[in-house]
């Protein structure tokens, strides 16, 4: 038997009094939710499910496999020792197919609507029968209505942030934003040169309950890419405590004005790095929210961490359930490639060197950790798929699996919609693309490249090249016409040395290839 198997059983409530049952899924691991927070643990009973079919529907990075895992097993166990019955179920089956024999014997099952779209279509058999009964998800801090007060679609999230904020009262006073501003985002650009210190994050040591999460990905799922580090990985509640107090303590004073920063130095800088936890509710928004609003913050940051945990997460969940997964939008499909880019994920995003240090940075960072900060994963990651021109679904795959913080609802709005600008302007107001010096001023990449930002790199000719292909399609586009009429004058010459680099960029990297300053028309026998 297994150590958390033992602990599981030593833990269980004895008896057989009648009990309440309620499943769990893997992204709603506290009790401040639901049932859990509002009715007696000796009468509710919960049901777990590792399902070894899900783990396996991608090739997820093996550290989101072990967090799930760990978090939902000393989740667990922390409920039996509250008195709550405990029903853990390990399947190679989905969840469906694991909750069916459950149903038979403890009778109809309560659930918290899934954040997750995939896992509500899964189980949307049962809750029709009325095998899953469905309750409302009290852990998200907005609700349709306040996407359904705003304009839209297409939606835009300075309204749907405005209006959220209006009917909580956060960072109001007498109905005003505090600081004369409803965001400081134009302050929180600023480039980070090494001081103050960046923080180094907490580890966690492993117990034996991890462990033995890390010994079954590491055995199962060995075929599965990234690295593993247990004691990166926060498990428990007290460890998910642990890293929240790190967080505010020592990244939110400084996150507001290098919130767009990249550095070699630290992948992380100030941002949190809770997001994980956030989204399988090991940490609650709605506290971590009061936390940061009771700190003595500067007020960039303070209203920055307000706009990304109220406001863009918020935002993000409610378009996806708005429109079905980003499916449909008032009964019609919606476009999910409208600028038509056709080039395959190339290789580089697995880890063959692409030339590009930025890029080879970032990817190397994720595959190491699961994780990267979300300047990084827009500007290095979605600018450069972007500008190349690979395919959305593609991109927004290789985030769903690589990160340990992705799933549906977050995924696809952030990629989709955001990154890639594959749905056009639904729920952002442009590509979010970039030439290399923006790459230059707000990080160091540049310091260690092949290339030189300011007259070998092909990122910037690649920009001039996707707004010249894209042009039509953009035309109208009032955040893009001044580099749209730039992008127009620049010479015949000028504009057919960027297609040539981009064409060159394009078929050396979706052969597997590297960059290099000498090989392209950007080196001297192309000059």
């Amino acid at each position: 038997m297994s150590t958390f198997a033992r602990r599981l059983r030593q833990l269980q409530p004895k008896g057989r009094a009648p009990r309440r049952w309620l499943f769990v899924p893997y992204d709603q691991l506290h009790d401040g939710i639901g049932p859990l927070a509002r009715e007696a643990p000796g009468e509710l009973g919960i049901v777990l499910v590792e399902s070894r079919a899900k783990a396996a529907r991608r090739p997820y990075h093996r550290q989101k496999l072990a967090l799930v895992l760990a978090n939902l097993r000393h989740f667990a166990l922390e409920q039996a020792a509250r008195g709550v019955a405990v029903r853990h179920v390990a399947t190679a089956r989905g969840y469906a197919a694991a909750l069916e024999p459950l149903v038979r014997e403890l009778g109809p099952l309560r659930m918290l609507r899934p954040a997750e779209h995939e896992l509500r279509a899964e189980l949307r058999p049962l809750v029709a029968a009325g095998a899953l009964v469905e309750l409302p998800h009290d852990g998200w801090l907005s609700t349709a209505a306040d996407l359904a007060a705003i304009p839209g679609p297409p939606w835009r999230l300075d309204a749907f942030y405005r209006q959220v904020r209006r009917r909580t009262g956060v960072l109001l006073a007498r109905g005003k934003p505090v600081g004369g501003k409803w965001s400081f985002d134009a302050e929180n650009r600023q480039p980070w040169r090494g001081t103050p210190p960046a923080p180094e994050p907490p580890t966690f040591a492993p117990d034996a309950v991890t462990r033995e999460v890390g010994d079954l990905v590491a055995r199962e799922f060995a075929a599965h890419p990234g690295e593993l580090h247990l004691d990166r990985l926060p498990a428990s509640r007290a460890d998910a405590e642990r890293l929240w107090a790190w967080a505010l303590r020592d990244c939110l004073p400084w996150f507001g004005p290098y919130e767009d920063a990249m550095s070699t130095q630290s992948t992380g800088l100030f941002h949190t790095r809770i997001a994980p936890l956030l989204n399988l509710h090991r940490l609650l928004p709605a506290r971590v929210l009061a936390d940061a609003l009771a700190a003595p913050l500067p007020l960039p940051s303070q209203e920055g961490f307000v706009r990304q945990v109220l406001g863009w997460r918020e935002f993000v969940h409610q378009v996806h359930e708005a429109t079905d997964g980003l499916r449909t939008v008032g009964g019609a499909p919606i476009d999910q490639n409208v600028l038509r880019a056709d080039l395959d994920l190339p290789a580089t995003f697995w880890g063959t060197p692409s030339g590009l240090h930025c890029l080879d940075r970032v990817v190397a960072d994720v595959w190491r950790e699961g994780y990267s900060h979300h300047i990084t994963r827009l500007m290095v990651l979605g600018n450069l798929a972007t500008l190349l021109g690979v395919e959305p679904r593609q991109l927004t795959d290789w985030f769903w699996v690589a990160y340990t913080d992705a799933y549906d609802w977050v995924v696809e709005p952030n990629v989709l919609a955001m990154a890639s600008y594959g749905v056009g302007g639904l729920m952002t107001t442009k590509p979010y693309v970039a030439g290399s010096a923006y790459l230059h001023r707000m990080g160091d990449y540049c310091r260690d490249c092949e290339f030189d930002p300011g007259t070998t790199c092909p990122i910037t000719p690649l920009y001039w090249q996707f707004l010249a292909r894209n042009h039509d399609r953009l035309a109208g586009n009032q955040r893009l016409s001044m580099p749209l009429r730039n992008a127009a004058k620049r010479p015949a010459a000028a504009r057919a040395r960027d297609a040539a680099i981009a064409a060159w960029a394009r078929a050396t990297l979706a052969g597997g290839g590297r960059l290099r300053p000498d090989d392209g028309p950007t080196g001297p026998s192309g000059r």
